[in-house]
């Protein structure tokens, strides 16, 4: 069949703006190249004409000189036109790049948006609400222990330190009283006197027992 009809040629891939500017910093390559000898054919011109005497010969060395020097300058002037290409280009890259990179960033926070909602309907805020009032009364209750547990049962919150003193007092009129009634020298008083046990040699002395009591 491709021999009847024949065969279409094969399409040749769109250019793109990296093969563009490739392919015209070549061509701004070669026209440096052709500018490098035409300066260094103006330069031989030049000394020559230094050297000249004005005359004929001169005359048609400095033609030739201008000629080539017109030429420099359209050279210079398809260089800065084909720079000015590829800047544009290399601007209308860097547009497709930040383009490009825009959409990247935009698909990635769709799709992050997209996960967070999907997440975020896992949780349940009534959920934790409840679980933050039943930490509420559990630290209440704990609290509430804690004060029970820490309540003194020995010694009364109130005591009346004038109280005391006066019956502390009362006790030593009551050692007197009892010395006066002619109680045995160095006899304990009543309400000092208890059971000495069996370990002990001695009983207490009095002396003892008083200063215990008045300490």
């Amino acid at each position: 069949m491709n021999r009847l009809f024949g065969s279409s040629a094969p399409k040749a891939p769109k250019p793109t703006l990296n093969s563009a500017i490739t392919n015209l910093d070549t061509r701004i390559a070669s026209i440096d190249v052709k500018l490098a000898s035409i300066n260094a054919e103006l330069t031989g011109y030049q000394t020559k004409l230094t050297k000249m005497r004005d005359g004929p010969g001169k005359t048609a060395l400095k033609q030739k000189a201008l000629k080539v020097l017109q030429r420099r300058r359209q050279y210079e002037a398809q260089r800065d036109q084909i720079q000015g290409q590829v800047w544009n280009m290399e601007q209308a890259q860097t547009m497709q790049a930040n383009l490009q990179n825009t959409m990247v960033t935009v698909d990635a926070l769709r799709s992050t948006n997209k996960a967070l909602r999907k997440e975020y309907g896992k949780v349940d805020v009534d959920k934790i609400e409840r679980l933050q009032d039943d930490m509420a009364d559990l630290l209440d209750v704990g609290n509430e222990i804690q004060e029970s547990l820490s309540r003194s049962y020995d010694v009364p919150e109130d005591v009346d330190e004038a109280e005391l003193d006066a019956e502390l007092e009362a006790l030593g009129h009551e050692v007197e009283l009892e010395r006066e009634m002619g109680g045995a020298e160095g006899a304990l008083p009543s309400f000092l006197q208890d059971e000495v046990p069996e370990f002990i040699d001695e009983p207490p002395s009095a002396a003892g027992k008083v200063k215990e009591a008045a300490g």
